[in-house]
């Protein structure tokens, strides 16, 4: 059992189905709100969620300005990431975790038992996919 820091968008339905996992396996969930989460002050904790990930996998790929095309994660340096997320915060991959220090961004089961030392069963294997269509450009707003 852990205590796990789980940065969400609330309201997330992915982000609701993985906390309900994460505390049936018998963990501790320290809840904050991605969203308002003041990145600005602390662009080096942002950037340590990502570790040696590439810059395109940083990236909320459910995010109304990457659907549309207005960002292009895979053209986009570390420092310029960083900047939009903390502009944007919908960008940023969703959940970030932290337990004892260690950081993670995605809710990937075998990532999470490997670098946070996070145990699950039954996890299922799509848990960042979000399952709403986002026709409308609201869809996804704070």
């Amino acid at each position: 059992m852990a205590t796990i820091h789980f940065y969400e968008k609330p309201g997330c339905t992915n982000n609701t189905r993985q906390k309900q996992l994460l505390i049936k396996a018998g963990h501790v969930l320290v809840i904050h709100n991605l969203l308002t989460q003041n990145w600005g002050q602390e662009p080096e904790k942002l950037r340590s969620f990502f570790g040696t990930m590439p810059v395109a996998d940083w990236f909320n790929l459910s995010a109304p300005a990457i659907k549309n095309g207005e960002i292009i994660p895979e053209a986009i340096a570390q420092e310029q990431a960083i900047a939009l997320m903390i502009a944007n915060p919908l960008l940023i991959r969703r959940p970030l975790l932290e337990v004892d220090e260690q950081r993670l961004a995605g809710f990937d089961p075998t990532l999470m038992a490997s670098k946070l030392g996070l145990s699950m069963t039954n996890a299922g294997t799509e848990l960042e996919t979000c399952p709403n269509t986002h026709q409308h450009k609201s869809a996804c707003l704070p």
